[in-house]
């Protein structure tokens, strides 16, 4: 049955899958506690509710008897870095280049859970795609889809950094696959890539110094001396995985609607945007969950860090915005623009 569900999953557009038990992850309780204690979860209230699920995979579903770890892959065509040469432009994350991936990931999962219904009557699963509390990159460890790197996020030695992943749990008793070890050795690529400082030790993050956190997830203003370090990105941040030398092996993805959709476009031409056109603009992408406020104030950091004098007349212009976080961005952004 395993070998049948795994060729299913690859029929239904999956790159790879694992198995694990619900019970594999003895530590991620204590972890995450750890990470709560300190503050290094900001804003992400989130993360503190419902700990005992979040901290332990039985607690979620005890008659759950496996997990079925899923990987997808956005592999980007081009350098995600590159645009960093452009200050004039937006960067933005490549997995928010297309369509939302938990709507297509989750629409995977349930096709490959209700086939597997099928072959089994009488069990029953849960699907997860990175909204509900599951810590889903120890659980993919343990199943060994690959490791959670020193920039905390999951890579493999043959798919590289850039994959989503999404979990099936199920009353299904599986033959579990082994744990993966971490293959980072010495290497601390993604550690001096941050732009901020955001690892204050290998393996560890501090989200309130994320880029991808400060631009997607952190409410209100933000710390002005982190501004102008977030440079042209305006919507998550690829730099540690960007420069992991794992991607030399990175696979292709197949997905298209990952792409396509948003690019580099001008910084002038998105700071501009009222609600109803960021909602037209960015329908489908996961760009819209942060909303048109949130968007724009990140734009304008970026527009403040371009030393672009051009861009000053439409900094200029938001100064009287009615969000107060947007106006406050945009007198930032003139200020830096008229040094």
């Amino acid at each position: 049955m395993k070998a049948r569900l795994a060729a299913e999953a690859e029929a239904v557009g999956f790159s790879r899958m694992r198995v694990t038990l619900p019970g594999s992850t003895p530590e991620i309780a204590e972890r995450l506690q750890q990470f709560l204690d300190a503050g290094r979860h900001g804003q992400m209230g989130w993360m503190a509710e419902r700990i005992n699920w979040r901290g332990d995979p039985t607690a979620l579903w005890p008659e759950a008897r496996s997990v079925i770890v899923l990987a997808e892959l956005y592999t980007p065509e081009h350098d995600p870095l590159a645009v960093l040469d452009q200050p004039d432009r937006a960067a933005v994350s490549v997995y928010a280049h297309g369509r939302d991936y938990h709507d297509l990931v989750k629409k995977r999962l349930k096709r490959l859970g209700r086939w597997l219904i099928e072959q089994c009557p009488g069990e029953e699963i849960k699907v997860f795609v990175d909204t509900a509390p599951v810590m889903e990159k120890p659980l993919a460890q343990a199943a060994g889809m690959g490791w959670q790197g020193k920039h905390t996020n999951l890579l493999s030695r043959d798919l590289g950094s850039w994959f989503f992943l999404g979990s099936i749990f199920t009353t299904l008793p599986l033959p579990p696959d082994m744990p993966e070890i971490s293959h980072c050795g010495s290497c601390r690529s993604c550690l001096d890539a941050c732009p901020t400082g955001a690892f204050p030790a290998p393996y560890q993050l501090d989200a309130r110094r994320c880029i991808s956190y400060l631009t997607i997830e952190h409410k209100g203003p933000v710390d002005p001396e982190l501004r102008s370090l977030m440079g042209n990105r305006i919507y998550g941040c690829d730099d540690c995985l960007a420069v992991c030398p794992w991607n030399k092996f990175a696979q292709a993805g197949t997905e298209m609607r990952y792409s396509g959709i948003v690019g580099a476009p001008p910084l002038a031409e998105l700071a501009v945007l009222d609600d109803a056109g960021f909602r037209a603009r960015f329908s489908g992408s996961p760009i819209k969950r942060i909303g048109r406020d949130r968007f724009v104030r990140n734009v304008l950091y970026a527009i403040g860090n371009s030393a672009d004098p051009r861009l000053a007349p439409v900094a200029r212009s938001l100064t009287g915005d009615a969000d107060a976080t947007v106006a406050d961005a945009a007198s930032w952004a003139v200020a830096r623009l008229s040094r």
